[in-house]
Formats: C-alpha cells, structure tokens, sequence
C-alpha cells in the first residue's frame, strides 16, 4: 500500500510516496456471545516468531527511512543531547547511618546512586548501574537498606522488563554478596534481621517470559548467604492465581504487613506479629473496593491510610488487638483535598493533598491535631519525599512544569525549609507561562486542563498543541518538568494536559467515574479538551497532536478513531488497543477493574464500542499517526501496537503516514536509557512537528 509523505524543499513542502510492508491476513476468528470478531493479525502476538521479527525489522526500516528525510531530525536530536546535558540529583534519604541519592552528570544513560556518611561529607559512588551493562539497558529498580544499615538489597531489570533480580552488597565495604534471587516481580525487598522478604512467581515454561500471564504470586523470605532454593515461603494463595501479595516490615521489624490485589486499585490487608513465631496474619480489611496502606504504628496501633468511607481518603488508627471496623479512630478526616499521601518525621505526620492537581501539605500530631501548613516554594509538585519517625530532618523535591526539582530540606519542629540542590538547566523559564484553566465536557462535568506556553502568544487559531492525557487507574496528572517537552515549547508549541475522569484528581469517585461502562467519559473530556482549545483560538483541528502512553495509547487510540477530523497528529505510546483480549497477556488482568473484560456480556459490547483496534474503519483518514512500542515490553505487551498499526495501515484512505516505531532491548519504559530516550524523542518530535507543519528555528 502506498502513502504519501509531506517532504520540504527549501521552506516549501513537496511529495514522497512510500510503500508499507504487506501484513499478511489470516483467518482467525473468535465468538464472544454469538457475536464473531475477526482478529486477521493475531499471529502478531507471538513475539518469538521469525516472521513477526521480519516484520518489526520491515516496519522500523519504512519509519527510519519516513524520519531520515525530515530536514531538521538530526538537529532536533543535538538540541535534545544539549538540554539533557545538565546535573540532575534525586532526594536523599538517610538509610542506617548513611545517605543515598540518584545523580546523573547530564547525559548519563542511568542515574547513579551515591553514599555518604553526612550531608557535609564528599559523596562516593556506590552503585553505578551504567557498568551493568554495554548499552545502558540494565536498570537499578527497588532497592532497601537492612534496618542496622550493613547491608543493601537491589533489583535490576534488562531491558525495560518488568521482571527483575535481586542481589546484595555490604553497605561500609560496598562487597558484593553471592546472593542471587530470580524471576522477581512487582515486589518490594523488606529487611528483617540477616534477611528480607520480597514476592516472585515461578519460572515461566517454555519461551513465554514476556507474553505469559503472570499467576500464583508468591510470598518468601531469603536468609543471607543462602541459596533461592532454601528460601522460606511465607505466603501463597492456590485458590486465587490472579491475585498479587506486596509485603513490608514495619519499621520496628516487629510486624509484617501483607497487601493482597486482584487489581490496580483496591486491597485487602493482613498483618503478622513477627515477635511470636507461631502467629498467624489477622485480617484487618477484607474485600478489593477500597484502599488500605499502612502509614505508621505505635506497639500494637497502626495507621492507615484508607479511602474506606471517605473516597478523597482518611486516616484511622487501628488496634490489632481490635481490628474491626467498628473499632476504627479517624485521626486525620477526610476533606474536599484529596489527601494523596501521608509521612512520619519527628513524631508528626506531613499530610500531602491534591487541590485541582497542585500540591499542599499539613503537619499534625499523631492525634490529629493540625499543627501548621507546610511552607511550599510555590504552585506545583511536591514529590519523592524522604523522611523517618526518629529524625526531624526531611527532603523532598518540588517542580513545575517550566522549572526542574529543587531539592529541599525540611524541619517538622521549624516548619522551615531550604535549598539543598537547586538544577543548573541552560534555559530561560521566564519567557514561558503556565495556566489551569477548566473546561465543560460533553455530559457538563468541569474538567481541569494545564495550559503552557511563550508569554504573548497570539491566539489566533493557529498555535500548534501538543494535548496529553492519561485519564485511568487513579494516576493523577500534576505539573511536572519534561526536557524533552522544552523543545516544543520554545519553537512555538502549546503544551496541554487534561486533567480527565479516571484519574485521582478529585478521588475515588472521579477515578470510577472513568472506569467500566463509564470509560467513553475519559475520551469525552479529552475531545472536549481539544475542541476547548480550538474554541479559545489557541489553534485549529489540523494543528493538534494527541499524545499519551500505556492506558494514554488507548486514549490517544479511541479518540483519534472516533474523531479523526479533529487532530492533526496521533501519537499514541505502548498503548493497550485490542480491550477484547489485553487481559490474556502478563498482569493484563489486573486492568479489569478499570476496563471490564471481555468475558462478560455486557461489558464486552462496552469494550468492542470502543476498542481502538476494532474501530478503525474503511473509508476513513485518520491523522498522521507515529505509533510506539518496545521489543521487550511486558506490561502492555507489543502485540496491541503491533495490530493495530498493521490494521491502520490497511484501512488508511488518505496518504497521511501511518508507522510504527519499535524500540529494541526497551520495555514499557521504566529504566529506559537516556541515549534512547534521546532517539525516540528526537523521532517523535521531529514526525510530529513535521506533520504540523512547523518549522523549527535551530
């Protein structure tokens, strides 16, 4: 099938055609209640197949070739090397007698973790994950200190699996250990005396590492110096193998706190009184509708944070001597915030809220008793806060969307903070402006939308938009710094992001609210997010770019399918794109809660109504579509792009592109290194401010 592509000449634009690679059809089929759908790519699926490695290779060649002819590519990607390039330092946190933190030098493919014995003192290198690996694709993931602070427990990954190891260093020595824990996933690491607790599955049969579903999660304890083989089970579960087990110590070491998940939201909560060997975990919240995360305890009273009753959530104090719920104290109430996450420091609690997507914080006593506000450096987001019962010392970072994390430090008692790293970045913020703005969607419901901008634009319909969305799971979209997004910024673009139903924005009810037989809610709000800012005059239909990732793509893939004439680019990442069948590959059953399955009748008319991949039409021109996905991703396993694109590309009816770009050795993103970070932006960047027919001044 031919296409043509849109090539400059000099400041004018001039023709191209090119030629996609034949997918071939076959003639899969499946019934869903007497309703066939026919799924003619399904051998896409299979990501071990020569011939679906034949056709990635063929497809990145047409991309590669598409990209390589857009004049200013390669500058794009110089100025991206030259914006990354600056020191980047995480908040520490103090971990037995030493600090931790992350630094990047500027272009570094991984962040480094560094130790020293105080703030005052030269920090060393303690960690570098870069010399994991030649390309940079080994990721340090979870990572915990022993509570005597001699050893340290980390996760690596390969890449961008999820699936990770565990190994072990002396903390002083920084010796490495012989301990070596595999097929780790979704899992913690949690000290208790020469060892610690984290959760696995078994070892996948047969090729199916990255496409099998995960069942049977598993509860262990290694003991140091000891082979996987001798560790202990500590908890499983055979009558429910799609459930998940997360474990914690408190930090006494004299509880074990156990959260069990069919999902990804909801958990019922057990703990287990680790001073008595022959104890058995109690029950203290059954059921997966609501959420329950241990903060804090005192002896045998512990903290919650819960959203039980209270759906912007609450704290309650609960006896484990009386766990029932009709024993619950309500320490911290519930308010019109959203009260997001909840800290110890100094024998007080720091209560983070959400107020229309910004960040506040309150400082209370373990009764409740509200002491002050936190003195918060401006509008923003305050994030990775660091802090312990016994220390009245914290850190935390604070950002916005034009400036990157400063690093702060806190005192509880002072209520003061200050500096402790501020970034060096070579650009200049105060030309950019920054706004929240609230919009009507197509059933009246207010939707919030961050707007961002060079100061004195003129709004005259004819701006180019870069439009992001999320819109599930309860993540909420705060304002945050983006290098990559600077490039957009400053040659003109218009950066929004819709704060959609689905999210956490406003609490449960706004995250329901966009779940199940509600989802077409999250694709309304983010149509009428674009149709807002083409109403204001900030651009015009041909002039938008939709972007999104993971439950994004499937954003950016229902609305470009039920309004193609209103987006000028698509841009949908790792998308989940085929709902009829997401819940069959990896911990895609753990989306239900928010998507509904297939396997149900009424919820499979819903997700076919919708579903990117069955909706693309004949007859139909989409907008110029730059899909991504990775070779090794195995959360939304590539097979939902893979699909999709090969459908779009056959039902395309105009000559606008329709490509796939496939990374290799990356996965669903975490622990992606810089330099191909670098790449893919550059190549994102460059189709879409090509299709929106900018050109950039670099």
């Amino acid at each position: 099938m031919a296409l043509t592509g849109l090539f400059m000449a000099g400041n004018a634009f001039s023709q191209e055609k090119l030629e996609y690679p034949k997918t071939q059809k076959t003639d899969v089929t499946d019934t869903y209640f007497g309703k066939t759908v026919p799924d003619p790519y399904r051998w896409l699926e299979d990501d071990n197949s020569e011939q679906t490695a034949k056709w990635v290779q063929s497809q990145n060649k047409v991309t590669q070739e598409y990209l390589s002819k857009i004049p200013y590519r390669q500058q794009i990607k110089e100025r991206l090397t030259k914006l990354w390039n600056y020191p980047r330092i995480g908040v520490p946190s103090l971990e037995g007698n030493h600090y931790f933190f992350f630094k990047n030098d500027g272009t570094q493919n991984q962040s480094v973790l560094y130790i020293q014995n105080s703030l005052d003192d030269e920090p060393r290198v303690f960690l570098d994950p870069n010399k994991l690996s030649t390309d940079g694709t080994v990721a340090l993931g979870e990572y915990n200190v022993s509570k005597d602070g001699k050893y340290f427990a980390y996760a690596v990954s390969k890449a961008g699996s999820d699936w990770s190891e565990i190994y072990v260093k002396e903390t002083e020595s920084g010796v490495q250990l012989n301990d070596k824990i595999e097929w780790v996933k979704f899992s913690g690491i949690s000290w208790k005396d020469d060892g610690f607790y984290y959760s696995r599955y078994d070892e996948p049969v047969g090729g199916g590492k990255l496409t099998s579903k995960n069942e049977y999660h598993k509860v262990y304890y290694h003991k140091l110096g000891e082979p996987q083989s001798n560790d202990k089970l500590i908890y499983k579960n055979d009558n429910y193998p799609l459930r998940n087990y997360y474990v914690f110590t408190t930090e006494d070491e004299k509880f074990l706190i156990l959260s069990e998940s069919e999902s990804t939201s909801g958990n019922s909560l057990y703990i287990k009184d680790l001073s008595s060997p022959s104890s058995e975990f109690v029950l203290i919240a059954q059921g997966f509708d609501n959420e329950y995360g241990v903060i804090h305890n005192v002896g045998k009273n512990f903290f919650i944070m819960t959203n039980y009753n209270a759906p912007r959530n609450c704290v309650v104090e609960v006896d484990l001597a009386q766990p029932d719920k009709k024993n619950w104290k309500v320490i911290i109430p519930e308010k019109e915030e959203v009260l997001q996450s909840v800290y110890v420091s100094g024998g007080k609690f720091i209560a983070q809220y959400m107020k229309d997507a910004t960040s506040k914080a309150i400082v209370l006593e373990h009764t409740g008793k509200v002491l002050y506000d936190m003195q918060l450096p401006g509008i923003g987001t305050l994030a990775g806060f660091s802090s312990k019962d016994k220390e009245t010392q914290a850190f935390f970072s604070f950002t916005s969307f034009t400036s990157p994390s400063t690093i702060y430090k806190y005192d509880v008692n002072s209520n003061k903070s200050e500096v402790l790293y501020e970034s060096q970045l070579n650009f200049d913020n105060t030309q950019y402006e920054s706004k929240q703005v609230f919009y009507t969607s197509k059933d009246g419901t207010k939707v919030p939308m961050f707007i961002v901008h060079k100061k004195n634009i003129k709004l005259d319909g004819s701006n180019p938009v870069y439009l992001y969305g999320y819109g599930g799971f309860n993540v909420s979209m705060t304002p945050s710094f983006s290098v990559s997004r600077l490039v957009f910024l400053e040659n003109g673009g218009v950066f929004a992001m819709a704060n959609l139903r689905g999210g956490g924005e406003y609490g449960e009810k706004w995250h329901k609210a966009g779940t199940k037989l509600q989802k077409q809610n999250v694709f309304d709000d983010f149509i009428a997010a674009a149709e807002y800012l083409i109403d204001q005059k900030y651009t015009s239909p041909k002039k938008i770019a939709i972007a999104g990732g993971s439950n994004g793509g499937l954003l950016v893939g229902a609305c470009m399918t039920q309004r193609p004439d209103l987006f000028g680019v698509a841009l949908p990442a790792v998308g989940v794109m085929d709902m009829l069948r997401f819940h069959k590959f990896t911990i895609g059953w753990a989306w239900t809660t928010d998507y509904g399955s297939s396997e149900n009748e009424e919820e499979f008319n819903y997700l076919l109504g919708y579903s990117p991949l069955h909706n693309l039409r004949k007859e139909t021109c989409y907008p110029p579509t730059l899909i991504t996905t990775a070779d090794h991703d195995d959360r939304v396993v590539p097979a939902h792009s893979f699909k999709f694109a090969a459908t779009l590309q056959e039902v395309q009816s105009c000559d606008n592109p329709t490509l796939i770009r496939i990374e290799t050795n990356a996965g669903h993103g975490a622990g992606k290194p810089l330099s191909k970070m670098i790449e893919e932006t550059a190549d994102v960047w460059s189709f879409t401010m090509y299709n929106l027919e900018m050109i950039p001044a670099l």
